[in-house]
């Protein structure tokens, strides 16, 4: 009976240490993957941006025009936000480009990065 207890109690520390670690490491992951999409959207940005220079001669982009030409089905053309079902973000014109995930497999999150062009005064 003794050793019953024992090992109760010793499941119940594990326990007690073990849960709040796990959830630690869960946020952690999430905030760790919005990371990972708004990489994702600067390398979108930063392959439309050298399309843009290689077909305009050389010219830098400013951040609103790299942002209409992403856009553009035209030309670089896409949503640049779309990441599939895990996420969900935002891309908004300006100077910088800003980019915003607020979904992250259902668990809501707000991690913002910017990108800016190499034509940005």
């Amino acid at each position: 009976m003794v050793e019953i207890i024992a090992v109760l109690v010793i499941l119940g520390i594990l326990a007690a240490v073990a849960i709040p670690k796990y959830l630690s490491v869960l946020n952690e992951t999430t905030s760790q993957s919005a990371q990972a999409a708004i990489a994702e959207i600067r390398g979108r940005l930063s392959t439309a941006q050298a399309k843009y220079i290689m077909r305009n001669s050389g010219l830098a982009p400013t951040s609103p025009t790299l942002y209409n030409y992403a856009i553009d089905p035209n030309q670089y053309g896409g949503n640049l936000a779309n990441l599939g079902v895990d996420f969900s973000a935002s891309v908004t014109s300006g100077t910088p480009i800003t980019i915003l995930v607020t979904a992250v497999k259902g668990q809501t999150v707000n991690v913002s990065g910017n990108f800016s062009a190499t034509g940005d005064p």
